[in-house]
C-alpha cells in the first residue's frame, strides 16, 4: 500500500470579515449578489429575493399619460427582461429623446434602450413587432438578470 508523502490538503479559513463586508455592500448597493476571489478562495455572498412592485404615488394626469394603468408584469407575453445585470438607459445619451415611448410602434430588432455593463453598452432589441404599453424602469436606473424592463402588446 502506498503512502502519501507531502504535506495534508490546505484548508482555508473563513474570513468573516470579508463576508461581513460583502453582506454590507449588498445593503449599500442594493445588489442581490457579489462575489470575490482572493488567494484562490471564492467568497459568494447572495440573498433571494422576490420581485414585486412597488405601489406609486397617487397618480396626476401628466402620469397617466406617460404611464398607462399598471399591466400584470409576470404573467405577460409581451413582457420585456433584462437579459443581463447592469444599469438602464432609456435614450442613447443623456437628454436625448428615449429610444421608444409609451404608444411607440416597435419592429423586431429595433433597440429598445441600452443597458451597460462593466463599461460596455449593451443595445437591448425588441423581439418582436408591437406597440409600447408600459416602460417599467426609470432612465439610469439599476437593473438585476430577470428584472422587468417594458411591455410590449
Amino acid at each position: 500500500m502506498a503512502r502519501s508523502s507531502g504535506s495534508p490538503p490546505k484548508t482555508h479559513a473563513i474570513d468573516r470579515d470579508a463576508i461581513r463586508e460583502l453582506a454590507r455592500l449588498l445593503d449599500e448597493t442594493g445588489l442581490t449578489e457579489i462575489e470575490l476571489q482572493r488567494d484562490g478562495v471564492l467568497i459568494r455572498v447572495a440573498r433571494n429575493l422576490t420581485a414585486r412592485m412597488q405601489p406609486s404615488p397617487v397618480p396626476s394626469a401628466a402620469a397617466d399619460a406617460k404611464n398607462p394603468s399598471p399591466v400584470a408584469v409576470e404573467p405577460h407575453p409581451g413582457l420585456i427582461v433584462s437579459p443581463m445585470v447592469g444599469t438602464a438607459y432609456l435614450g442613447p445619451s443623456p437628454g436625448a429623446r428615449p429610444f421608444v415611448d409609451v404608444g411607440s410602434e416597435v419592429k423586431a430588432g429595433e433597440t429598445l434602450m441600452i443597458i451597460e455593463a462593466m463599461k460596455t453598452m449593451n443595445q437591448i432589441p425588441a423581439p418582436r413587432p408591437g406597440k409600447v404599453i408600459q416602460i417599467l424602469i426609470e432612465d439610469g436606473q439599476p437593473v438585476e438578470y430577470s428584472e422587468p424592463l417594458m411591455i410590449i402588446e
